[in-house]
């Protein structure tokens, strides 16, 4: 179910990832050292997961520590936008299986090094918003 006010829509969960899988670049939040950390990321939806591919180094490494995320992306224009928030577990892909099964997902890397470690993010909570712009009142 929906709920709207005159220009934020609540958006129902199939429709948050119906949004995901029309973007390729989203956001990876976690935890170094106890601070806050955002992480850029060229992802891709499989089987509502959020699946990433990373290189050795402090993304990796915190997301195998503090297994608990937040993963968002966004979208907009002149007239509206939308943002989809996920809540969710971690995992680095280990097993030849879930490698395979990442692989067929076609993700491929934007930027050197090669980004050989895959991650997915199990969700907990899913919640989306769609925004309408409107000048604000002078």
């Amino acid at each position: 179910m929906s709920e709207t006010t005159d220009q934020i829509t609540i958006l129902p969960e199939h429709e948050c990832w119906d949004l995901l899988d029309s973007v390729a670049l989203g956001r990876i939040v976690t935890s170094v050292d106890d601070q806050p950390e955002i992480f850029p990321v060229n992802f891709t939806v499989q089987r509502r997961t959020v699946l990433f591919r990373t290189a050795e180094g402090t993304k990796l490494v915190s997301t195998a520590i503090n297994r608990r995320v937040v993963f968002e992306a966004d979208e907009h224009n002149v007239s509206e936008g939308w943002s989809v928030i996920i809540k969710g577990i971690a995992r680095i892909l280990h097993s030849y299986d879930e490698i395979e099964e990442a692989e067929r997902a076609g993700l491929l890397t934007w930027t050197a090094p090669a980004k050989t470690h895959y991650v997915r993010v199990q969700p907990m909570a899913v919640t989306g918003r769609r925004f309408r712009f409107t000048p604000s009142p002078e």
